[in-house]
Parts: structure tokens; C-alpha cells; sequence
């Protein structure tokens, strides 16, 4: 049996479960389709309550938020198959095809990751442009350039991997709010020499936020990057390579000093409709910088 695992939250899944509903009923193997509800807004609640009508589904509110970590290994504990495909609930299936090619490339030890495609024009809101911008230059890429690098470039957002192995590794739910659990999570497959092959395979991701929104969320995940390197955690990221080379120079603190005044006209630019990625690069170091001192 495959387990398809969908944590939701402030989302509409209707049309994504649907979809995949329609092709697993043509799946050689039996499939369940689990959709959790972590804490959403009673508005999305209800949107989402028609699951419950779909055979294969199983829909579930839990009462509280749990966490990005957490609510995965929730789903993977009530899930029954053999291999479990997790994807993110602000996901679109590409095509018809997507389940198919992911039994194609089945095996028993290895995780299987598809990737991640943003539509090819820019939203029309140019306050969704800042996320827009930032995942196609930066989150999507070709399986060809993600094999370079295939633990680093590893992401929750669309995965299939056996679930006796997953078991073996699980999330890691120290991580609280959003950021970089698909980091450790990535390390841990390393350590383990667990192969990570890389599919031209990817959902699309639809769920752009507005700009205030994206640095909220790009401020948690520097601050849980941060957290890890407190603690000692092995972690392979851009920005945690650039601060040790700092650190090497002696010029950590004096970048530190340096960047804190332009934090405000650095935040301007990118809520702007004018967004630079190298400025959001600077805004993620300074944030990182104060956080580790």
C-alpha cells in the first residue's frame, strides 16, 4: 500500500486530494489518502471537511498546531503502507502522470524526490512577487543540477521514501516553528548512506504568500538555523558556509555591527516591487549573525 500524506494548514485541498484521489484509482496497489489538519482557521476547516466523502481519503482535525516536524511524524505513525509520499497542502499535480512515475522509480531503499516547479509567469500581485521571485531562482531546479548536490538539495515538500526507513529517522520535533526541518532531515539521510534519487517529478507550488508574510517565515527559519548551530547540529546550508568563512576571517562580528543599520532599508527593498535576492541574502545574514551572538 502506498500512504499519501498531506499535512493541511490555512489551505484549500479539495482540488489537490481530488486529483490525486483519480489517479490512485487507477494504481495498481491500494492507496490512502491521509489529510491532517494542523490548528487551521475554521474557514479552511470547512472548505476541507468534503475529504471525508472521498473513499480513499481519511481527514482529521487535530486540536492544536503541532509544528512542521511534528504533524509529519503524526501522519507517518497512522499511515498503513509500505512507502509513504508526503507533500506539502499548497501543492498542484502537474499532469495525470504524477503517481504513475513515482511507482516507475519504486525501491525499497532509497527516497525518491520529485522537486518543486513555480508557474512560469509572475503573479499579478506584486505582493506575492518577493516568494514568486525566491522559489524559481532559488528552490527550482532542474533533477539534473539537484543530483550535484542530493542531500543538500533534498526538500519535504514532495517525497516518497519506504516508511521503515523514514521510522529509522523521522522528523526531528525540536524544531517548533517553520524552517529547515528538511535540513536535518536531509543530514540525517546522509549519515545513514541513505540514497536520495532525484526525479523530474515535481508539484507545483501554488501557495505564494505576500511579502510581510515570506520574511516572517524567512526570519523563523534563519532563528531555527541559528538554534541548530547553538546546539551543535551538523547542518550544510549557504548561509551557515558563508558565516564559518567569516568566522575563519574574524569578521563575524564587524559584519554583525556593519549590516544592522541597513536591516530597515533591506527589508524596504524587498517589499518592494522591486525585490533584490541579494538583499534577502543580507537580511537572512544579519538576522543570523544577531541570533548567534
Amino acid at each position: 500500500m502506498l500512504s499519501i500524506l498531506i499535512p493541511i494548514y490555512n489551505f484549500d485541498v479539495r482540488r489537490l486530494a481530488g486529483e490525486l484521489h483519480r489517479q490512485a484509482a487507477a494504481f495498481p496497489a491500494a492507496v490512502e489518502i491521509l489529510c491532517f489538519d494542523d490548528g487551521s482557521e475554521a474557514h479552511w476547516k470547512t472548505l476541507n471537511r468534503e475529504l471525508a466523502g472521498l473513499p480513499m481519503a481519511v481527514y482529521k482535525e487535530l486540536p492544536q498546531n503541532l509544528g512542521r516536524s511534528r504533524i509529519r511524524n503524526v501522519l507517518a505513525d497512522a499511515a498503513r503502507g509500505s512507502h509513504l509520499l508526503f507533500m506539502d497542502c499548497d501543492s498542484e499535480v502537474p499532469d495525470d502522470a504524477y503517481l504513475r512515475r513515482y511507482l516507475e522509480a519504486l525501491d525499497e531503499e532509497s527516497l525518491l524526490y520529485g522537486g518543486r516547479v513555480y508557474r512560469a509567469e509572475p503573479p499579478a500581485d506584486p505582493q506575492l512577487y518577493l516568494h514568486w521571485l525566491y522559489g524559481s531562482r532559488r528552490e527550482q531546479m532542474s533533477p539534473a543540477r539537484r543530483r550535484e548536490q542530493p542531500y543538500h538539495h533534498f526538500m519535504t515538500n514532495n517525497f516518497l521514501i519506504p516508511a521503515v526507513v523514514f521510522q529509522s529517522i523521522r522528523f526531528d520535533e525540536r524544531l517548533l516553528q517553520y524552517g529547515h526541518e528538511d535540513t536535518l532531515f536531509g543530514m540525517e539521510l546522509r549519515k545513514r548512506k541513505v540514497p536520495v534519487k532525484h526525479l523530474d517529478n515535481p508539484l507545483v507550488h501554488i501557495g505564494l504568500e505576500p511579502a510581510e508574510a515570506f520574511l516572517d517565515k524567512t526570519r523563523k527559519g534563519v532563528c531555527n538555523l541559528a538554534f541548530l548551530y547553538r546546539s551543535g547540529t551538523e547542518t550544510e546550508t549557504r548561509i551557515g558556509a558563508f558565516y564559518q568563512q567569516l568566522q575563519r576571517l574574524g569578521l563575524g562580528h564587524l559584519v554583525k555591527i556593519g549590516l544592522r543599520p541597513l536591516r530597515p532599508l533591506l527589508r524596504r527593498n524587498l517589499l518592494s516591487r522591486r525585490p533584490s535576492l541579494f538583499f534577502l541574502d543580507l537580511y537572512k545574514l544579519s538576522i543570523f549573525l544577531e541570533e548567534l551572538a
